[in-house]
């Protein structure tokens, strides 16, 4: 990876607009398993970003044109999101465990000539770069996870307190199509009451990305998303008991939370990461569950001091 040395200063935040990923070239790549779409801007290192459900990879509009002056930024929809395709779930939920998602991402990578990479990631996608981790550990370079603890350690450490604000996790991974037809009777109140989240509210998303979210929530997206979370609670969870205390991520990893979010208010994250890491280190910030839209004035440059290969500064709140 290019030394810290030669990045120099760290340009200044973008001012983000109305277009969503300002300067992006999209394509559509194919990978073993489905077809993804992504968005490519800038030189440098390469950067892939990893959104979260319910989104996609618009989410990551107000940091990632800042980054693009400084690396490679490739910023991908996760099969089953957005504009990618959407596999039916292969019967045992199997098309969408992260270590499916994981390879969709390599590939997509290697497809555009990089064989190492790092990665920034959040919620499913932070998932994702988990196992993408775990189970290609020479493509990582450095890897930041945002809001959430290992999936090993979620569901082996359920409070009240989670399992209320984070419902969603057993209800979307009910038997097809129980959850897909109570979803889809109004897509658009669901899209808008999943994003609302307790403290936060909608006011931080702009009413371009809003749309975006909203169009991207098709029946289709519904049945992935439930596959998805079906597959969570099955294959995936039986991966990570496997892994546990046997494998750990070998490159340096970041983790930030929300001060205001269900893993803020439930967890202790970096106690959590710890049995999986072999460099781990974090820190919360005053955000809620989606920290790259609430406060990219933090996201920002806490990226890119990290990826630079400089130790970003925790935030200790204003002065």
């Amino acid at each position: 990876m290019t030394a810290a040395s030669d990045f120099g200063a760290m340009p200044p935040l973008f001012p983000y607009g109305k277009e969503l990923m300002a300067g992006f070239k999209r394509q559509r790549i194919k990978t073993s398993g489905a077809e993804i779409e992504v968005a490519v801007a800038g030189k440098g290192p390469p950067l892939l970003l990893i959104h979260g459900n319910p989104l996609s990879l618009v989410s990551w509009h107000k940091v990632a044109p800042s980054l693009a002056k400084s690396f490679t930024v490739v910023a991908t929809d996760l099969r089953g999101y957005g504009d990618s395709s959407k596999p039916e779930g292969g019967g045992d939920h199997s098309d969408y465990t992260f270590r499916a998602m994981a390879l969709d991402n390599v590939e997509v990578m290697e497809s555009l000539g990089f064989k190492r990479f790092s990665v920034a990631s959040h919620d499913r996608g932070a998932r994702v770069a988990f196992r993408m981790c775990l189970d290609h550990p020479g493509r990582v370079e450095r890897m930041v996870s945002l809001d959430i603890v290992p999936t090993h350690h979620l569901l082996t450490n359920i409070s009240i307190g989670w399992g209320s604000e984070s419902y969603h996790w057993f209800f979307l991974a009910q038997k097809a199509p129980y959850p897909e037809t109570l979803i889809c009777r109004d897509l658009e109140y669901y899209i808008k009451y999943k994003l609302n989240k307790r403290g936060v509210g909608l006011d931080i998303f702009t009413a371009e990305a809003m749309a975006e979210y909203i169009r991207c929530t098709t029946p289709e997206q519904i049945h992935a998303v439930c596959e998805d979370y079906r597959a969570t609670l099955t294959l995936d969870f039986e991966m990570d008991k496997a892994d546990f205390g046997r494998n750990q991520i070998a490159c340096p990893v970041l983790h930030l939370w929300g001060s205001n979010s269900h893993v803020g208010r439930n967890f202790e994250p970096i106690l959590a990461w710890e049995p999986w890491c072999r460099d781990v280190r974090g820190w919360a910030i005053p955000t809620g569950h989606y920290p790259a839209e609430h406060r990219p004035d933090l996201i920002y440059p806490t990226f890119w001091q990290f990826f630079s290969g400089q130790e970003p500064e925790p935030y200790i709140g204003p002065h």
